[in-house]
């Protein structure tokens, strides 16, 4: 992935045209521009480290990746994307006293194939440009430098802002791979550090994510104190806060769309609803009645979690839409159903969802076409635990059975599955702990985490709580 400096190139062409014969000099400037034309334009595709992908250390060979005392970065991914919604992502390479910079990215979905798509700025001359290719038969876009974006507007970096729009509906984890290249502009490959990074973004899996890292952090709520405590995925730091108070019910969620999971709390006795938001401030608001089950989502897809609620009594969802503040209400089940609220058509909206133990039936309202339907899947006992177990970006049905302690899931693209891991007496607590966009199965048993990681099967085992304590990710669930 060479990069150099035209400026730079034909100053070095002045000397040479100097110092030697004119017919010899015409020879040494057609074949340098061909190289320069080759190379400074923009890699060829396939360059950015990416899931079958080589690095620009295929060509600039002197130096291993990464080894250099640079980087190249990605920021303004989302950590939950939302179909559709239009991003500015910047990529910046960054070497003391390199001369020129280049780049290329992609963003690929976890079967390998593009994912949304790169919009190029306005600007002329342009400094970016995109390209297209396949590794193996998966289709990939590529965005990177033109021959005007290599050289840098300050010393020692140089970045590139474009736009990247989510695509039309959840496809699960999506990763952004970049490859940088901090070049010395010698005209050649030599002498030039390759830097390579992959940031993700996530269509809701990580429900209990109190650092931004994608990966969902082991945390309770203790009612006898009203105590927050979370395990930091990121560092394994220890964090706590008092928010709340015994009978409190938990709903967290993300309610400010800042990509961390804010504390929310429901209170049965007054119907009022305390949210402390990561970003700063609390919300209280008095939205509900005692006997109401609090049923936390995103149900206009704006990336915030709306207040929400299901009255047993008479079978009305109640729904408070943050995105223009008006109320949505719908009858939707009978006293005995459970929530089973989901994103199960991928359009990144909550839909309203019950699940009936008598039958062992849901019956989900799809919010892409308003359309209902209603499928089978479980005996009375079962506990109704819809996430997305394979990484598609859909809600899967899933249930845990107490009495085997087995996990059953139906998933969209999987299909069924059935998985021994809890007993009796534990409480389930699905959720991504692991980062990599499928809902993992896990059980809260008396202060002891136990979490099947999806990405490689294996146990995690992490004693963080008291046997009194609330896991934070059941508040997503039906009690």
């Amino acid at each position: 992935m060479k990069v150099v400096s035209r400026k730079i190139f034909f100053t070095k062409l002045s000397v040479i045209s100097a110092l030697f014969a004119f017919v010899f000099g015409v020879y040494m400037f057609s074949n340098k521009i061909e190289r320069v034309a080759a190379s400074a334009a923009g890699p060829t595709p396939s360059h950015t480290g990416a899931m079958g992908e080589a690095n620009c250390t295929a060509c600039h060979s002197d130096f291993a990746v990464n080894t250099g005392t640079g980087n190249v970065t990605i920021t303004g991914v989302p950590a939950n994307y939302v179909p559709n919604q239009q991003y500015q992502v910047t990529v910046r390479v960054s070497q003391v006293a390199a001369t020129i910079y280049g780049f290329q990215m992609t963003a690929i979905d976890a079967q390998g194939r593009r994912a949304g798509t790169l919009v190029l700025p306005s600007g002329t001359p342009p400094r970016l440009q995109l390209d297209e290719g396949f590794v193996g038969s998966n289709f990939r876009q590529y965005i990177a430098h033109t021959v005007d974006g290599v050289i840098p507007s300050q010393f020692d970096f140089n970045q590139w802002t474009f736009t990247w729009t989510a695509p039309s509906t959840r496809v699960g984890k999506i990763s952004f791979s970049a490859a940088g290249n901090a070049a010395n502009s010698d005209g050649s490959t030599a002498g030039d550090y390759i830097y390579t990074t992959t940031k993700a973004a996530l269509s809701g899996t990580a429900t209990a994510n109190f650092d931004t890292d994608s990966k969902s952090d082991f945390s309770v709520f203790r009612p006898s104190t009203g105590t927050w405590y979370w395990l930091n995925s990121t560092d394994n730091s220890f964090s706590g806060a008092q928010f709340g108070t015994s009978g409190d019910r938990v709903v967290p969620g993300d309610y400010d769309a800042d990509g961390k999971t804010d504390l929310g709390l429901f209170r049965p006795s007054t119907g009022t609803w305390y949210v402390q938001k990561s970003s700063g401030g609390v919300i209280i608001t008095q939205f509900g009645a005692a006997g109401d089950i609090p049923a936390a989502g995103d149900y206009d897809g704006d990336g915030k979690a709306d207040l929400a609620l299901w009255r047993p009594s008479n079978g009305v969802w109640y729904i408070f839409r943050s995105s223009d503040l008006t109320y949505d209400i719908r009858q939707f089940g009978i006293p005995t159903d459970k929530i089973a609220q989901g994103d199960y058509d991928g359009d990144g909206k909550t839909d309203i969802a019950v699940y009936r133990p008598a039958t062992g039936e849901w019956y989900v309202w799809k919010s892409s076409d308003n359309t209902t339907f209603v499928y089978q899947f479980g005996i009375a006992e079962d506990k109704p635990l819809p996430a997305d177990y394979d990484g598609d970006g859909k809600a899967d049905f899933g249930v845990f059975r107490p009495s085997n302690g087995t996990w059953y899931v139906q998933r969209t693209t999987a299909g069924f599955g059935a998985v021994q891991f809890g007993a009796a007496g534990d409480k389930p607590v699905p959720t991504d702990y692991d980062g990599d966009g499928q809902t993992d199965f896990a059980v809260y048993r008396n202060g002891i985490w136990f979490a099947l990681r999806s990405s490689d099967l294996g146990v995690s085992i992490v004693s963080f709580g008291l046997a009194e304590d609330v896991p934070v990710p059941s508040g997503y669930f039906a009690e």
